[in-house]
């Protein structure tokens, strides 16, 4: 433990003194994202592995989009502000998907680390990184084809000029929990960064110049770990949020920033931006009340009533037979009170909110505030 401590501090103190990263811009000709739910645009459900019923996607697409949310995403509210369409999933095949904006990776349930057979999902970052090299291999095989080609894949120059997002490692945490101690568990951080700097390195090598990376969230304030990590009062927080899962998330996050502090040095052609989501959705649960909402944990679509109304065994929409009586996770009267939406992914009204402070620049590094609001007339 010691041992980690000191590499994360002179990691620390090594980015100090790099040199001043380039400031992000936002007129991209294309996106590729990799991630997990909270970017999945319908991955994981074009596989086939999972399905979604109503209520989600009720708020935006009146139907499930494959997105696990009432609505849109925070990528999905970036893309918009970028003038660029929503992403498809890489294995959407039907309905004409087409991808000469862009190209999203990202599978609910998908780790940095390697899938293993109990995995939710196989999608692993190092399996996306892979679908990604197939895709451009392909689309640089097709494209000199003709017209009408070209009207659904990207310009060649599209990969070097795109823009490069990633949103992952909240289940290489959380899903820890399940079987390891907190000392383990911050004790692997360091394993699961090398995996993650070994796809970045990757997508680099292969002419990627853009990355914008998202660290992950408060997972103690997820109605999920607060329902099975939560029981005993003395683990919870002021706001009732699980210590141990934010506290892992936190060093996370900070060997994380380390990490993009070396690339930022090391890539010294490309743009690396670090934002601060943990920040922005930490703010979001202490001050809800201040933003508009009005319940801060507890779930908006689930089963079992306040204070969490999060049952484990019945997903949002699902009905099943426990105990010999029918239930069904049902959704609340209306979203837009609630900053999570079905006990693990946040709900449209909160994705927007955290959508907006990304979006001030403030919370990057480095930070583009100089830059904003003026180069973006929100849309929201």
């Amino acid at each position: 433990m010691a041992s980690k401590i000191c590499i994360l501090h002179i990691l620390t103190i090594i980015s100090i003194f790099l040199p001043h990263a380039k400031s992000i811009h936002f007129n991209f000709p294309a996106v590729f994202n990799f991630g997990d739910s909270n970017s999945d645009t319908g991955e994981l459900i074009a596989s086939g592995i999972e399905s979604l019923v109503p209520p989600n996607g009720q708020s935006y697409f009146q139907k499930p989009s494959g997105r696990y949310c009432d609505g849109r995403l925070i990528i999905d509210f970036l893309l918009d502000e970028m003038d660029l369409p929503f992403l498809n999933a890489y294995l959407d095949s039907i309905g004409l998907p087409n991808f000469r904006k862009g190209c999203n990776f990202a599978a609910a349930g998908s780790t940095i680390r390697p899938a293993t057979p109990t995995s939710v999902s196989p999608f692993s970052f190092g399996v996306q990184v892979a679908q990604f090299l197939r895709f451009k291999a392909r689309v640089l095989e097709l494209l000199p084809e003709g017209k009408k080609l070209s009207k659904y894949l990207p310009e060649k120059d599209y990969f070097e000029k795109g823009l490069y997002m990633f949103d992952i490692g909240q289940n290489d945490l959380a899903g820890a929990f399940y079987s390891k101690s907190l000392d383990q568990i911050l004790a692997s951080i360091p394993a699961i960064l090398v995996e993650f700097e070994t796809g970045i390195q990757k997508l680099y090598d292969q002419g990627a110049r853009n990355f914008w990376i998202h660290n992950t969230g408060p997972l103690g304030c997820l109605p999920q770990n607060v329902a099975k990590f939560g029981t005993d009062p003395s683990q919870l927080d002021e706001l009732g949020c699980v210590s141990q899962h934010n506290q892992a998330s936190k060093l996370f996050n900070l060997q994380l920033h380390a990490l993009c502090r070396k690339l930022q040095g090391q890539f010294s052609d490309a743009n690396v931006t670090y934002v601060d989501i943990f920040t922005i959705k930490y703010n979001l649960i202490t001050n809800y009340s201040r933003y508009g909402f009005e319940q801060p944990i507890m779930a908006c679509c689930g089963y079992g009533g306040p204070p969490l109304n999060y049952d484990s065994r019945v997903s949002c929409g699902q009905t099943k037979i426990l105990n010999g009586t029918s239930i069904t996770a049902k959704g609340c009267p209306d979203s837009t009170e609630y900053v999570s939406w079905d006990g693990i992914h946040y709900t449209e009204a909160a994705n927007q909110y955290v959508s907006s402070q990304i979006l001030t620049g403030k919370y990057s590094d480095p930070p583009f505030s100089d830059k904003m609001p003026f180069l973006l007339n929100l849309k929201f």
